[in-house]
């Protein structure tokens, strides 16, 4: 036999399995370009030259984790479709007296040949698109565009490394699967599942507690720390009780559609139920994976287009003045000084200040059991029912906030951050303060925003309270840092440029004369800020493209494996009397049942988790949930019109194949 045989067979088999290798090795070339190009961007050095580069850098790298992570998944199971297609092709070359070795050949040069497809097509492509990339990541993030020309070796090597793993397994999987089938059963490979599958009641009752549950999660979560730590629960919950929903629920529902007579018996009822009955069991997973990729690409294409959008929201909840100045002590001479350095510096610079705001305050960390509140020396950011309490004087509130409230020793004013406070009365340090009212407002630093954990902002009588509580923490903790501090915000009337200048001024001023002095700027943080959101609203948009090609990989090859099922199934149909309209009329009440089914259940799932999600996106100083609400309408919107556009484009194959 010609040594070459077995590479021209393999290469025959290929072009005549076109319509189903070619989107195969096309996701194969866009998965492994995505991968190159995101891992040479988290390995670019000139991302270290600016600001926030290393969190970016981090983000990206995180970017391609994720992405090889979901490479080995989604190419698994894409190659499970291509080799059930195919099943019975090699049933028959082993009938036809060709040994199990001799098809591993094949499948071996077949394998050999996507692969090196992909490789070549994946980088190549990959490299030319780099740069693209990289210049729209820098637009992104409105940083300087530089020019350049860069082919990352590590990434090109990591890429064919794991890759090169991948096509491995999915090799040794198919020889697995042929080893072990017997000819009949390859035979008969494409159509496994279709006896009517029971309806498994326990699958049932853990989807329904499992959605249940996840929903619960997700609408009664009220904390944002709650919400980070019960998110990743919930999305587990939900994930499990969408394969359950599609696997169990969807077939005990059909099945009741089926006994309502009065539905079921209707031509385009009947077929379409009784067809959708007996192959749910196959199409169920690959329905709960579009359904699971629809709602991760919402999700993460509304969260982080809303980030981008709001930046500016986000930059001014986190620093509500241009310029914001913290110091350790509040005597009269040592506010007068800070205020006198501040005058003197703004002077130099001939600039103004305005909106200018201060107080003095004292603010610590506390653990919060029922309405007491409690410090000792193991209290840190991971205790459980943590706290922070800021403690203002009333003169200082009335003149900021320009009011005249007033109150006695025993009572407080309190405006709750994040952790609602919904008691009466509050206990610290055994003093309890009755809560004469709750406040709607307060001009916060911005400092306390950015922690994950609530803010109390608490009013007192006067500086006597104050110090009485500082007092008294002190001889809890021998090791005392939180002391009294004097807070300054304000802002001014120049360019970002000349804002630094003044930023940088008062720093090396100030640092020098107290020590203790905290300051910050809006101008010297917004490169960071836009590294850290602008990384991510591009991370978003990229892993967004890759689960768009699955969930239209899923969706295709759903498609052409039910064509073929049904192919002999219509032709059947018309032989005992049903006529071509009345075929094409149930195809498509069918089609369009199953197709946009996971369509509807990932956006329940979304509205059942806007709730957590806002409460997420406020840890990241995103307040605006407005913009969240017309992000995710727009994403909803936008991506529908594109699985119409997919649904008609498969839909038209699956036509062609069983007319």
């Amino acid at each position: 036999m010609n040594r070459f045989f077995y590479m021209k067979l393999a290469y025959i088999n290929i072009k005549k399995n076109s319509q189903t290798y070619i989107p195969y090795i096309l996701s194969c070339i866009g998965t492994v370009m995505m991968y190159y190009i995101m891992y040479a961007l988290s390995a670019n050095k000139d991302l270290d030259n600016i600001s926030g580069g290393a969190q970016l850098k981090s983000i990206l790298f995180l970017g391609s984790f994720v992405i090889g992570f979901f490479a080995v998944i989604f190419l698994f199971y894409t190659n499970s479709f291509l080799i059930k297609r195919r099943k019975k092709e090699f049933g028959l070359f082993n009938i036809l007296g060709m040994e199990k070795k001799h098809i591993a050949k094949i499948i071996c040069f077949e394998t050999l040949y996507v692969a090196f497809i992909s490789f070549v097509a994946g980088i190549l492509g990959g490299i030319l698109l780099y740069k693209l990339m990289y210049l729209l990541l820098l637009k992104i993030l409105n940083f300087e565009i530089t020019l350049g020309f860069y082919v990352s070796t590590s990434a090109m090597f990591t890429t064919l490394v794991l890759f090169s793993i991948i096509f491995l397994l999915t090799l040794l999987n198919t020889l697995r699967q042929i080893h072990l089938a017997k000819p009949v059963e390859l035979l008969k490979g494409g159509q496994v599942g279709e006896k009517e599958p029971k309806t498994r009641w326990l699958l049932v009752i853990i989807g329904l507690l499992c959605l249940g549950a996840g929903y619960y999660i997700a609408v009664t979560t009220e904390s944002p720390i709650s919400a980070i730590n019960l998110f990743f629960v919930a999305v587990i919950l939900v994930i499990i009780g969408t394969y359950c929903l599609f696997t169990a629920i969807s077939i005990a529902i059909l099945k009741a559609l089926r006994k309502n007579k009065n539905y079921y018996y209707q031509a385009n009822h009947f077929t379409s139920i009784s067809g959708m009955i007996y192959r749910m069991k196959q199409n169920a997973v690959g329905l709960a994976s579009i359904c699971v990729l629809a709602t991760t690409v919402l999700v993460m294409v509304s969260s982080t287009v809303s980030l981008y959008s709001g930046m500016e929201d986000v930059l001014r909840t986190r620093y509500p003045r241009n310029i914001m100045i913290t110091s350790q002590g509040i005597s009269n001479q040592h506010i007068e000084n800070i205020n006198d350095s501040v005058s003197n510096i703004l002077d130099n610079h001939k600039v103004e200040a305005k909106n200018m705001f201060d107080y003095r305050y004292l603010s610590f960390l506390a653990r919060q059991e029922d309405n007491t509140f409690t410090v000792d020396s193991d209290i840190s950011y991971s205790t459980k029912n943590l706290i922070n309490l800021n403690f203002i004087p009333l003169e200082d509130y009335n003149r900021i906030e320009n009011k005249s409230l007033e109150l006695n020793d025993d009572e407080i004013f309190i405006y709750s951050v994040r952790e609602e406070y919904n008691k009466d009365t509050i206990s610290i340090f055994d003093k309890k303060f009755k809560i004469k009212d709750k406040l709607n407002s307060f001009k916060e630093n911005g400092w306390y925003s950015s922690l994950i954990i609530g803010t109390h902002y608490i009013v007192v009588k006067d500086m006597n309270v104050l110090k009485e509580i500082y007092q008294t923490k002190k001889e809890i903790l021998e090791k005392n840092k939180s002391n009294p501090s004097y807070y300054l915000g304000f802002d001014l009337n120049t360019d970002e440029k000349e804002s630094i200048a003044i930023y940088k001024n008062l720093r090396a001023n100030l640092n020098e004369k107290y020590p203790d002095s905290f300051i910050e700027s809006v101008a010297s943080e917004k490169e960071s800020f836009y590294s850290l959101y602008g990384g991510l609203f591009f991370l978003g948009i990229f892993l967004s493209i890759l689960f768009l090609l699955a969930t239209v990989l899923i969706i295709y090859y759903k498609q052409i494996s039910e064509g073929y099922d049904d192919k002999i199934r219509f032709e059947i149909m018309q032989k005992v009397g049903m006529s071509h309209q009345e075929i094409k009329k149930s195809i498509g009440s069918q089609i369009l049942t199953v197709f946009f089914m996971p369509l509807v259940v990932a956006t329940i799932h979304i509205a059942f988790a806007f709730k957590v999600i806002t409460k997420m996106l406020a840890i990241l100083n995103l307040t605006n949930i407005s913009l969240f609400v017309w992000c995710t309408i727009g994403s909803i919107a936008v991506f529908s019109l594109f699985y119409a556009i997919v649904y008609i484009v498969t839909a038209r194959v699956y036509y062609n194949i069983v007319r």
